[in-house]
């Protein structure tokens, strides 16, 4: 696993961090944001790329694509995939899949200043390959020869669900023997932070950043922009256990789908959010594992929510979660945007990493500022203190505008 976030670069310290309850909220000063009614964000300060990227690169670098790379290139030495090694494996079996919902946003938004004051002649020869989407992907292949699979997905939010999803499957297919598959974004910049409040999605709690983010709390008023990578190197088993791999988790499955219903609003009743977790055990309660082992969702007692803090979302996908856990007495469920704020096509890698980090510590973050739950959510959701928790399955979801819906399925490994 790799990750770049408001706390840093390191998982251990990460999940620390996410374990404490501590805030990563705070006033934006990467821009003069003095006039924008929403000041604050999970803002990334004191970034480095050393040893990462070349400091030609670097300089020319929108920071998704540095974030990306960074995360990338942490997840495979985590993995025990560096250069040495790589160079001796078969790299057309090693694909990447790492997503974006709002691309090189930094480097579009220049573009079109240059444009705008000076001429098309002053653009920067960087404008279009620094802004589109599948450039993290291709960086990351560039930099490592990986020859496999290479795209990038872009389902606003749900993003980086969808590319481990489809990540999974080219292994199932039998497509490449590894992937590395995850999310990026950096959009805390005044197009980024501009655009959503224009879309009114944001919380305007301005005099006290760190309560802002406040899922199913009755005061919540909107979500907190974040920003950062998180990236998994997923492997099919006889190919991990071949070269000696460290398993840290089991992907045990996923599902997709769409609302059909509103570009930026969810379905009121949950109903895609509850066909998409439906869906990802077959229809039927549960799908095979491995071997002829089944898992039920009758067995998934963790879920790291979407929770993103907004008066809709929150509730709809409490009803979903109802709809298909017929018991959640044994359920436990948080929400990592209520620490380090939404990190938009980023958040689901992210929050699989915090996922597995639940599994193998035995330990659930809080869900920081519940102060006054919605009556309505009856499921345990971590208020305020981390709890010990054995996960037994895990299901972590992500929604985008547009209606895009993603679940992914993960547990403990057992040899």
């Amino acid at each position: 696993m790799g990750l770049v976030s408001v706390f840093g670069s390191d998982i251990d310290t990460f999940y620390n961090k996410l374990l404490e309850g501590e805030s990563g909220i705070s006033l934006i000063d990467r821009f003069d944001a003095s006039s924008f009614s929403v000041r604050f964000a999970g803002q990334i300060r004191d970034f480095s790329s050393k040893g990462y990227i070349d400091g030609k690169n670097d300089r020319r670098l929108d920071d998704c694509w540095r974030y990306c790379l960074v995360a990338g290139k942490r997840a495979l030495v985590d993995a025990n995939l560096c250069s040495e090694i790589l160079e001796n494996m078969d790299r057309t079996r090693i694909g990447v899949l790492v997503g974006t919902g709002m691309g090189g946003l930094s480097a579009f938004s220049s573009g079109v200043e240059s444009l705008v004051q000076k001429g098309y002649k002053k653009m920067s020869p960087f404008f279009i390959p620094y802004s589109i989407t599948n450039m993290g992907s291709a960086l990351l292949a560039i930099d490592t020869g990986l020859m496999g699979p290479n795209y990038s997905i872009s389902t606003a939010c749900a993003t980086a669900n969808y590319c481990l999803y489809s990540a999974a499957n080219h292994i199932r297919r039998g497509e490449a023997d590894i992937m590395v598959a995850g999310g990026t974004e950096a959009a805390v910049m005044p197009t980024g932070v501009g655009g959503f409040i224009a879309c009114r999605a944001l919380s305007q709690r301005n005099e006290d950043p760190e309560k802002a983010s406040r899922p199913w709390d009755k005061s919540r008023d909107g979500f907190v922009m974040g920003e950062g990578s998180g990236v998994l190197i997923m492997e099919s088993l006889e190919h991990a256990m071949k070269r000696g791999a460290n398993i840290i988790a089991e992907y045990l499955g996923g599902a997709v789908n769409c609302d059909a219903h509103h570009m930026t609003d969810p379905r009121s009743d949950g109903l895609g959010v509850s066909t998409c977790i439906a869906k990802e055990f077959g229809g039927c309660r549960s799908f095979p594992r491995g071997a002829g082992l089944i898992i039920s969702d009758l067995q998934v007692n963790y879920i790291n929510a979407h929770a993103t803090s907004t008066l809709a979302g929150d509730l709809a996908e409490v009803n979903a979660i109802k709809k298909v856990f017929k018991d959640t007495s044994e359920i436990k469920m948080n929400g990592t945007k209520s620490i380090i704020g939404h990190g938009l096509g980023a958040a689901g890698g992210l929050e699989a990493i915090a996922t597995i980090k639940a599994i193998t510590t035995g330990w659930l973050h809080p869900t920081i500022n519940q102060d006054n739950i919605e009556p309505d959510v009856t499921i345990d959701t971590v208020p305020n203190v981390k709890k010990q928790h054995e996960v037994n399955v895990a299901i972590s979801n992500s929604f985008g505008f547009g209606g895009h819906n993603s679940v992914v399925v993960l547990g403990p490994f057992t040899p």
